[in-house]
């Protein structure tokens, strides 16, 4: 059934009042009528209407008056302004003020219904376009972040509680969960959004290449340094360093990470000159700091340091009422080019529901984008997913004793590592990266299951 348009009338004519009742049906319109601009004011206080038509020879106040007091309430109405006299002045002031359209009495009773009809379309593109432009406002500040779970909504708390701040931030949480995505929304909110915004992978660079990309050195530091380079505290000065997967930082730079937090001071190296920057970090890790600093492989004063304001990922199985509108994210937002847009079958939703995604958001994000360019119609279906989503038993395994349950766990990681290399034509980079591993975990699982 069609919404009915809501619709006021004010005028001060009694006669016209009770001729627009008649000739305006219940099933199309919810009309009120008012003989008074002061009527009005209270009405559109407790009521969002459509449509108002509005003559300007009110006994209380005039119409144009009537309708900027209106215009103040941040309303979306359109309004229509009905004058007993036509004067080019009148017309122009009311649309100014910003009436939809100027009608001279008598009016057509037909052409009052088709300009109240334009009004209402308009009034409701205005409504969309203020929607798309918030939602494109949410989606800029959290970059991609969507949900609405308690859980992720509570991590949009604490994003714009700290983003403002100069505090330092420690993301954590399993690989896949978006702690980059977190990273970037903080930046976006705080007072440095218009400065650099870069990133260091601890994971991804051998320990003597890490120092020289954060530190930079001056020209013959060492055999090949030809040049000065500045390093990434230096690029960053007045903006934001994000130090990814910081629990693989070697030992011996952890001190000097420490000490420029302490002091915004550092050396390039082969250099003896302070430079002193203004440096916001936001550290992330996938690892447990605490058992890390138990174990003496982090410092437990740079840990200290770090953890000024912590923010957890929750993993996606702690979050699966968000997958339905993940999966609608990544097929509205997926770089391949289909014929249609893309929808997912309700039984596909299902499956998707039920697993528990160790690879998180990005492993749903891989899993969509696969069954995107598989899908031969319009709709995903299951059998569009792999296997092992599609094949999910109905009913609970038989019981099984611990050496049996390690084989299948084992077995299952062993071919997704195969699966995952073979997409990526045996490019160990691109598969550490789908599978939210570090190389370095990378090579020690080809190792274990001795996969060339």
């Amino acid at each position: 059934m069609a919404k009915k348009i809501s619709l006021f009338i004010v005028d001060d004519e009694t006669q016209f009042l009770k001729l627009m009742k008649k000739s305006f049906p219940v099933e199309k319109y919810d009309v009120e009528l008012f003989e008074k601009g002061k009527d009005v004011i209270r009405a559109v206080e407790h009521k969002e209407f459509d449509v108002g038509v509005i003559d300007i020879g009110l006994p209380d106040i005039n119409g144009l008056e009537l309708l900027k007091k209106l215009k103040q309430h941040n309303t979306l109405s359109e309004f229509i302004i009905l004058t007993g006299q036509a004067d080019v002045p009148t017309a122009i002031e009311s649309m100014k003020t910003g009436c939809y359209d100027y009608l001279t009495k008598p009016i057509s009773l037909d052409e009052l219904e088709v300009i109240i009809h334009k009004a209402y379309e308009k009034k409701l593109i205005n409504k969309e376009n203020i929607f798309l432009k918030e939602e494109l406002q949410l989606k800029d500040k959290y970059f991609e972040m969507v949900g609405k779970s308690d859980k992720i909504k509570q991590i949009f708390g604490l994003i714009e509680k700290v983003a403002k701040t100069p505090s330092l931030v420690l993301i954590t949480g399993e690989s896949g969960t978006g702690k980059e995505l977190a990273a970037r929304a903080i930046h976006k909110g705080s007072l440095r959004s218009d400065k650099s915004f870069l990133i260091v992978d601890c994971a991804s660079i051998p320990e003597n290449l890490l120092e020289n990309e954060l530190f930079g050195h001056e020209k013959g530091a060492y055999t090949d340094a030809s040049t000065v380079k500045r390093g990434l505290f230096e690029v960053a000065d007045g903006g934001t360093l994000f130090i990814d997967e910081i629990g693989e930082m070697p030992m011996s730079l952890q001190s000097k990470l420490l000490r420029i937090i302490e002091t915004q001071n550092f050396r390039r190296l082969g250099s003896n000159k302070e430079i002193k920057v203004d440096v916001r970090i936001i550290a992330a890790t996938n690892r447990d700091l605490k058992e890390e600093v138990s174990k003496g492989s982090f410092r437990k004063d740079l840990f200290y340091r770090l953890n000024v304001f912590p923010v957890h990922l929750p993993p996606l199985r702690e979050r699966r009422e968000d997958i339905p509108i993940l999966v609608n994210h990544f097929i509205a937002n997926s770089k391949v080019t289909t014929t249609t847009k893309k929808k997912v079958k309700k039984e596909s939703i299902d499956i998707l529901m039920k697993y528990d995604w160790p690879g998180n958001i990005r492993e749903l994000a891989n899993i969509i984008e696969r069954a995107i360019i598989i899908s031969s119609g319009e709709t995903i279906m299951p059998q569009d997913l792999p296997l092992e989503f599609s094949s999910q038993p109905k009913t609970a395994f038989s019981p099984v004793d611990k050496k049996s349950m390690k084989k299948l766990v084992e077995d299952f990681e062993k071919n997704v590592l195969i699966e995952t290399l073979n997409e990526f034509k045996q490019n160990k980079v691109d598969t550490a990266k789908s599978l939210g591993l570090s190389r370095a975990k990378l090579y020690r699982l080809l190792t274990k299951y001795k996969i060339t």
